[in-house]
């Protein structure tokens, strides 16, 4: 069978790589499982949370993407990340300069977070079309204190921060911006690219974690926020109900999303933030986002029967809620490699 682009599958990973993860250490109190955004390791007294992820689909500030797509998942624990590694993989043929622009959107970044940078590996590798960064962040926490992607119960709330399709929007409008520009007006555009801006989700965590009631968070990168709900549920083994018209969405993302004819719920969507709550908790973390000015909305709740994952449309309509097999952000950039 072969793969399609992005994410392995979630039946890939079971049958394949959960089977193959080394000798086992008491020490490891959460490793590689189905909807988890990182590892949970005992160091003594503390707990390190560890996430590692590519960025792939970008070029437009890469650097800056490796730092806050990593720190956000070790934020979805409710922990602030600290540190930082990256291994950065450039073409045949690039120039200084390139490491140069990367290593200081990598500074950037993780400056901005209070991150240290803490080591990593740089080379230029053959067959490479385009520079790829791996990066890895890491933060330090009480035995306890934080929360996984599969604690979500029965009747909690589910929140989404921010928007659908946040990281998708601002790859698509620089990478596509002088096709986009015949049909969406510049401003759009310009509005668009400033959605990297957007990315990081450490505030969003730390606050709702901090406010209490907080059964389990997780940031929809691949696969968008109907990728990341169905992780989410799958983690906890529950099913879902997702109102459509209640999910933020802004207009750049509509209108990018009609012009590529793609599905904004399954486009990359770093910079949203998926927060399951207890009803009685629900309200009180949308007025404390609120506070911050980070726009927050209730789009749906967990249900008891994993089978039962549904979206329900403005007028009520009833469909299973789409599991992406691959991100809509490739199936763009194809579209846009072929001018459509």
């Amino acid at each position: 069978m072969r793969l399609p682009k992005g994410k392995i599958p979630a039946e890939t990973l079971r049958k394949i790589i959960f089977k193959h993860l080394g000798a086992e250490r008491k020490e490891v109190l959460l490793g590689p499982s189905l909807g988890e955004d990182g590892s949970l390791v005992k160091v003594g007294e503390k707990v390190l949370v560890s996430a590692m992820d590519p960025i792939t689909g970008a070029l437009e500030r890469i650097g800056w993407l490796a730092v806050h797509i990593n720190a956000n998942d070790v934020a979805t624990f409710g922990v602030q990340p600290a540190f930082f590694s990256s291994c950065i993989l450039l073409p045949e043929n690039s120039a200084a300069e390139i490491v140069d622009r990367i290593s200081s959107q990598i500074d950037e970044a993780a400056k901005s977070l209070g991150v240290a940078v803490i080591g990593g590996h740089s080379e230029v590798t053959p067959d490479l079309e385009r520079p790829i960064i791996v990066g890895c962040a890491m933060g330090i926490t009480d035995d306890g204190r934080y929360v996984t992607s599969g604690g979500s119960k029965p009747g909690d709330k589910l929140i989404l921060t921010k928007g659908a399709g946040i990281e998708g929007t601002a790859i698509l409008a620089s990478e596509a911006y002088h096709q986009l520009r015949k049909k969406i007006d510049e401003r759009y555009l310009r509005s668009a690219l400033r959605f990297y801006d957007r990315i990081s989700v450490v505030r969003d965590a730390v606050l709702a974690f901090n406010v209490g009631g907080v059964n389990a968070m997780h940031d929809p990168t691949e696969g968008g926020v109907a990728g990341g709900i169905h992780e989410m549920a799958d983690a906890a083994d529950l099913g879902v109900r997702v109102f459509e018209g209640k999910i933020p969405m802004a207009q750049e993302t509509r209108m990018i999303c009609d012009f590529f004819r793609i599905d904004p719920l399954q486009l990359i969507s770093s910079g949203a933030l998926l927060i399951s709550a207890s009803p009685q908790s629900a309200n009180k973390i949308l007025e404390e986002l609120k506070r911050h000015n980070i726009q927050a909305a209730i789009i749906g709740e967990f249900l008891e029967n994993p089978r039962e994952r549904v979206l329900v449309d403005a007028d009520g309509e009833i469909r299973d809620l789409v599991r992406p097999v691959s991100d809509h952000l490739w199936i763009a950039l194809e579209r846009s490699s072929s001018k459509i």
